[in-house]
């Protein structure tokens, strides 16, 4: 792959953040808090700064939050779905603590005394936990609902707004990264089950590791016995000795 993974985890994060859908989200979730007034906000600010507020408040703490999903997504694929959910729910909860504290610091000036710090942390805490697990759950599961009319049954596991055109299927440890032209995720499942899920569309397995759709790939270059096929993303994927038969099948290479 030409990226290290914490480029390729913060052009996710970068990606998801500035999808339409998020920030609608966003968006709608920080006015409804803004008008609401919840934690004592309703007390201590009069609307339009309340309002700012909250979108600013959801939208970092919604940021950290995606953020530690990104990039601890690798380094915890080989321990198992649950100890990475707990591992990453921790860490966003972290992550959001952090946030409100400077967040409520510079609005009100304001920092949790040693009465209230433990009701304080505990209850953010908590929502934060409680918010990070449900999330991941919805995000990760694997079973898919079936959806007849999308015979590409694999982009069925990903979110909706990563949903798109199948560009490229490799492996990472226990999960197989998924890429359409619009993202990428990870999902908990082995390569040869991903690709028996790609439908119609044409491609193949070019490497041990990796598979990737022909009308996709902008150039094929030879690197000795072997070859790199670049697609429209940008992303490299190897094409092992054994397979280069099978692009030139393709007329990706003479």
């Amino acid at each position: 792959m030409s990226d290290s993974y914490p480029q390729s985890a913060l052009r996710e994060w970068r990606a998801h953040m500035g999808h339409p859908a998020t920030l609608v989200a966003i968006l709608g979730v920080g006015l409804v808090l803004g008008v609401a007034g919840p934690f004592g906000t309703d007390v201590r600010l009069t609307l339009l700064p309340r309002i700012a507020y909250w979108l600013i408040t959801v939208l970092l703490t919604y940021s950290a939050g995606t953020l530690c999903d990104a990039m601890l997504k690798r380094p915890l694929a080989r321990f198992g779905f649950w100890v990475h959910l707990a591992v990453t729910a921790l860490a966003t909860g972290v992550a959001i603590l952090l946030v409100l504290l400077v967040v409520n610091y510079i609005v009100y000036g304001w920092l949790p005394d040693r009465d209230s710090l433990p009701a304080f942390l505990g209850t953010n805490f908590a929502i934060a936990i409680i918010v990070s697990v449900v999330l991941a759950t919805v995000h990760r599961q694997s079973t898919p609902v079936e959806i007849v009319s999308n015979p590409v049954r694999i982009l069925d596991r990903l979110p909706l707004d990563k949903r798109g055109p199948l560009v490229a299927l490799s492996v990472e440890d226990h999960y197989v990264r998924v890429q359409t032209t619009r993202a990428e995720d990870l999902i908990l499942m082995r390569l040869s089950d991903a690709i028996a899920e790609v439908g119609d569309t044409k491609g193949a397995q070019v490497h041990r590791s990796h598979w990737a759709a022909f009308e996709h790939v902008t150039t094929a270059r030879r690197e000795g016995d072997r070859a790199i096929l670049t697609m429209n993303t940008g992303t490299d994927i190897p094409v092992s000795r054994a397979n280069v038969a099978k692009i030139k099948e393709a007329g990706l290479l003479p």
